[in-house]
């Protein structure tokens, strides 16, 4: 009877032990599921990581070689970048080390965000300065372009200018003296000489041409030009004399032989048109003034 018991008793304590053995199993392969789940879940996180943080170094890499932004905070942040994915790379992770390396990221992506900002108003500020560059580059142009066509007409002035300067060297002008201006009113058909304006209908002019022994002698050609008080010119029956851009009131052709010669001509005005003051006559050959003189009306 006593054997029975001590074989039932060894039989009990072999079944607890079992018991226990099978429970330590099924304790130590809980634990190890949970502990593999949780290094799975960490190391996808990880990979994450290190994902988003090369593809933020690779972006700051890009902007420092545009040289768009901060450079002081873009080397700060490459280094905190690198810094943060080395660590990543070294660790034996956990949560807590998880959560404040995501901590780190979220503050260096709003940083990245601003940088990208500062870089989107530089490229902004850079296109509108290529617009204006470009502009005053068209201006400058245009104002060369400008310039080359002044420094054409310059030069093509000086070369007439020089021109006309050997002509009137080469020319022999007339030399003239005793101009003398007087008016005339007509009576019966007849001119009688008179200094009171307003009955005045024509305007004389004469001036005398010296001898030149050396001229043989040509057609020459004079201008009179008659002043009135303001110094505008007078016309001859309402018609001017335009030569070179100079205006007289009468063209008068001289045969010249060399010897002295008087020469007068004269000009018709409207009666009453005249006023009253100092008149002057001038007494030009092609556009060079040779005498003048001055006669008052009345």
């Amino acid at each position: 009877m006593e054997s029975q018991d001590t074989t039932f008793n060894y039989k009990i304590i072999l079944a607890a032990l079992v018991a226990v053995i099978i429970a330590l199993l099924i304790a130590f392969y809980y634990s190890y599921a949970q502990s593999q789940n949780q290094m799975s879940y960490l190391e996808d996180e990880k990979r994450l990581l290190v994902k988003d943080m090369t593809l933020m170094k690779a972006e700051v890499d890009r902007l420092s070689g545009e040289n768009e932004i901060n450079e002081i905070e873009l080397r700060d942040s490459k280094f905190a970048v690198q810094s943060l994915l080395d660590s990543v790379g070294r660790l034996n992770f956990n949560i807590a080390k998880l959560r404040e390396s995501q901590k780190t990221l979220r503050i260096l992506e709003a940083k990245f965000d601003s940088l990208k900002l500062k870089n989107n108003f530089l490229r902004y500020n850079n296109g509108l300065l290529t617009e204006r560059y470009e502009r005053t580059r068209r201006e400058i142009q245009e104002l060369r372009g400008k310039t080359s066509s002044l420094q054409e007409a310059e030069a093509l002035v000086r070369r007439k200018n020089q021109e006309l300067a050997k002509e009137l060297k080469v020319k022999s002008y007339l030399k003239m003296e005793n101009a003398e201006g007087s008016g005339f009113r007509l009576r019966a058909g007849r001119p009688l000489k008179t200094n009171k304006a307003s009955t005045i209908e024509k305007l004389r002019g004469c001036v005398t041409i010296l001898a030149n022994a050396s001229d043989e002698g040509d057609v020459k050609v004079v201008y009179l030009q008659f002043l009135n008080p303001d110094m505008k010119v007078i016309e001859d029956n309402a018609n001017l004399v335009n030569v070179s851009g100079n205006t007289y009131s009468k063209r008068t052709e001289v045969i010249y032989l060399g010897k002295e010669i008087s020469v007068c001509d004269a000009i018709t005005v409207p009666e009453g048109s005249l006023e009253p003051g100092i008149y002057t006559l001038n007494v030009f050959e092609d556009e060079r003034l040779l005498s003048s003189s001055e006669f008052q009306l009345k």
